[in-house]
């Protein structure tokens, strides 16, 4: 279990995340997942993943109306594969390479967002993005990158709800694999419990905020604490492998 001063900063963290999520369509992972590794590393996949189905939920709940399906299927499929293999990496790693992975991972979702390019979207360009997503997915609980750049053209609202039907999906995929792999225990499923508070208040404040605040500005402020996240988590994995 979490001392007191680590759950009040984790929660912090979650809520950032949660709220940035519910604002512009992803980002709790790419938020959390650096600065939960570097506060409690335990705290990364697994509860990471069942916060961003938490959020996921919500927010389609609220965008419901703006749900299109076609083809997320595929991107579906290639999470299971994916996943497997961003599972095997996770139990053969050491602690501090992961780390470096987790950073890696944020900095290549930061690079790729700021990239002006789309791509085709049909069945093998969503079931790569699917593959990618459950590599990054089981590995550091950033899915999300993958399917959102590939979907960028998609109505701000469209591209929320779809994302976040992906991520209910997906998760329940990650936690299966992640539970067939051992990595999924009873402590997790507690202390996601108990981060579920923040996740919720960061919805309420960010459903308040939807249409009053610049998407440009959260989305570049997100970038830049997900690239100083990146920085710190590289600088503390390296010094641990020397």
């Amino acid at each position: 279990m979490l001392d007191p001063s680590t759950l009040l900063l984790a929660s912090l963290i979650i809520f950032c995340g949660a709220l940035t999520q519910s604002l512009i369509g992803f980002g709790l992972a790419v938020v959390a997942s650096p600065l939960l590794y570097i506060v409690e590393p335990s705290l990364v996949p697994a509860p990471v993943i069942l916060m961003g189905f938490s959020i996921a939920a919500l927010t389609l709940f609220r965008e419901r109306g703006q749900l299109e399906f076609n083809g997320l299927q595929y991107a579906l499929l290639g999470r299971i594969p994916g996943g497997i293999l961003g599972a095997m990496l996770i139990l053969t790693a050491p602690q501090a390479v992961l780390g470096l992975a987790i950073a890696f991972i944020v900095a290549l979702a930061v690079g790729l967002s700021l990239l002006k390019f789309s791509l085709p979207v049909n069945r093998f360009t969503l079931f790569m993005a699917g593959i990618l997503s459950g590599v990054f997915g089981n590995i550091a609980a950033i899915g999300g990158p993958p399917l959102a750049i590939l979907l960028a053209g998609k109505d701000a609202a469209q591209f929320r709800a779809a994302l976040s039907a992906f991520f209910i999906f997906s998760s329940m995929i990650a936690l299966t694999i992640l539970g067939f792999a051992g990595l999924l225990k009873l402590e997790h499923l507690w202390v996601s419990l108990m981060l579920l508070p923040s996740v919720i208040l960061g919805y309420v404040v960010a459903g308040r905020l939807v249409g009053k605040v610049d998407k440009q500005k959260t989305r570049a402020f997100t970038l830049v604490l997900c690239s100083l996240s990146a920085v710190i988590l590289t600088i503390k994995s390296i010094i641990e492998l020397s």
